[in-house]
């Protein structure tokens, strides 16, 4: 057994005097290359990516292009955090290694101030191997730059003679890992649109005959108003403004009684479209969407990012069949007051969930959505106090409870998207309070990323749910905003989805989302 542990030894010094020796080739030859314009030009490049300020920069700059680059620019943040820990926190004090001698390189193509850090591995490398990758992950569009200009920042680290080959190359899969760990927080959007099934016979409105269109100016940015857009583009609809103190339901249902209705639409944001969804399954119409809200999570889902794409598919005739959630808000236990009820397109909570969605919503401007998401739950677990509850008849302490109008990937309580939206069922989640060192648990499981593998977290799919809160009444949301208040949820899909405007990708070819 020893005279195998002193092989096995002899063996491992073997390889490392291998490398090193590769890497002194490598490092000699490149100092035996002449004089060119490349030498000043990599050597600027090579300081310019010092505390990633390069990075940084590239991602200002991906963060004012689409959706797609916006989340490869926060995605390649996240990585170089990372990688820049591990290299320049773990690795850097562990394994000390000398940078290439002077000698090996002539003088005009040194760094007049070279790092005195061990060089193993290259944080350079790691760095440019972390952004790249997760901008790649993202807008494999704007890769197509990004990755070359990452590689040439690694190779300068040689170049310049600050590092050996080998440490580049550890410093780059360092960064490429570093960039795929982040999907365990911040997962990839693989989808555009949610998988949903088209309905046949969805009327055509050319140039918007037969669709009354209300417009709520108050549902996004200041400033933003689609409504002279819609009437422009729209010329043969009825395009109505949502006026101040209106309900909009009232006005949509008076204005969609009309002769030769045949459609509703909406613009505005998800808490609109609610609304605006129970007004078209009362009166079984279609329901064309603009998004114009300040977040517009439905109108990722559905498809539809902007205007055009609601006047190509209602022109056309294009949609697909969307489940609703629904939510009867009994004051009393024994149900003797007429319930309220509420129509949700996306999720509805109640616990310490619509607190955290109202600090993810006043962070995310400045941090971005996941990160705030995520801290906004750190924050309001903290603070959360258990609620006891009746779960179909089961009896739970509870943190938060989340509902939402079909499954959420990725599993945990930062949901992000829906694959499908026709499945039928509601999925529930909740975190636990009657665990032991619940609360400590939840905080490290977040902190790691494996709350949905933790016996605290609860996910299911249902078709209905019955809640009793045991402590008196809570405050419950939905779609984002605080609907109401009771003592008894019951929670249901819909019985007849409703028919939204979505054309098909695949007759628009010349019209796809570009990533």
């Amino acid at each position: 057994m020893g005279r195998r542990v002193r092989q096995g030894a002899r063996g491992s010094r073997q390889r490392l005097a291998d490398v090193n020796e590769q890497d002194c080739r490598i490092t000699t030859a490149i100092g035996h290359l002449p004089y060119s314009a490349a030498d000043p030009a990599l050597a600027a490049l090579s300081r310019s990516a010092n505390h990633s300020k390069l990075w940084f920069a590239v991602g200002a700059a991906l963060a004012a292009g689409t959706r797609h680059t916006r989340r490869g620019a926060l995605r390649g943040v996240l990585a170089i955090a990372g990688a820049s820990l591990l290299a320049n926190g773990v690795l850097k004090p562990l394994v000390p290694r000398r940078r290439p001698a002077a000698e090996l390189l002539p003088t005009f193509r040194s760094l007049d101030d070279p790092p005195t850090s061990s060089s193993f591995p290259s944080g350079h490398a790691a760095s440019a191997a972390a952004f790249a990758t997760a901008v790649a992950m993202e807008s494999p569009k704007a890769a197509t730059w990004v990755v070359p200009l990452a590689a040439t920042v690694a190779y300068s680290r040689v170049h310049v003679g600050v590092h050996w080959t080998s440490d580049v190359a550890a410093g780059v899969a360092l960064g490429a890992g570093a960039a795929l760990a982040t999907k365990r927080w911040l997962p990839v959007r693989d989808i555009d649109e949610a998988a949903a099934r088209p309905v046949a016979g969805a009327p055509a409105l050319p140039e918007g005959e037969g669709l009354v269109m209300l417009v709520n100016s108050r549902s996004g940015r200041a400033g933003v108003d689609p409504y002279e857009e819609l009437t422009t583009a729209l010329p043969r609809a009825r395009v109505l403004r949502l006026e101040d103190g209106a309900d909009l339901a009232e006005t949509l249902i008076d204005a969609a009684r009309e002769p030769g209705v045949r459609a509703v639409g909406i613009a505005g944001g998800d808490g609109s479209v609610a609304a605006a969804a129970r007004v078209a399954e009362d009166l079984d119409l279609p329901l064309a969407l603009v998004p114009a809200g300040t977040l517009n999570h439905f109108g990722r889902d559905v498809g539809v990012y902007d205007t055009q794409e609601a006047i190509d598919a209602t022109g056309a005739g294009e949609a697909v069949a969307v489940d609703l959630g629904e939510l009867r808000i009994h004051a009393d236990v024994e149900g003797r007051q007429e319930p309220q009820r509420v129509v949700f397109v996306n999720t509805s909570a109640f616990g310490g969930y619509p607190e955290m969605v109202r600090l993810r919503e006043k962070w995310q401007q400045r941090w971005g959505k996941w990160p705030s998401a995520i801290a906004a739950l750190l924050v309001t677990l903290a603070r959360s106090r258990p609620i006891r509850v009746r779960l179909n008849g089961v009896e739970r302490s509870v943190w938060m409870l989340f509902v939402g109008n079909g499954p959420y990937v990725p599993t945990g309580m930062v949901p992000s998207y829906r694959p499908r939206l026709d499945t039928g069922v509601l999925e529930v989640r909740y975190l636990r309070a009657d665990r032991p060192l619940a609360r400590a648990r939840a905080f490290v499981a977040l902190a790691t990323g494996v709350l949905g593998h933790n016996r605290i977290y609860q996910e299911s799919a249902m078709r209905s749910l019955d809640i009793e809160l045991l402590d008196g009444p809570v405050e419950v949301a939905a779609d984002g905003e605080v609907v109401g208040k009771g003592r008894r949820l019951r929670y249901r899909v819909a019985d007849h989805p409703v028919p939204i405007y979505r054309r098909d990708e695949a007759l628009w070819p010349h019209r796809a989302t570009a990533r």
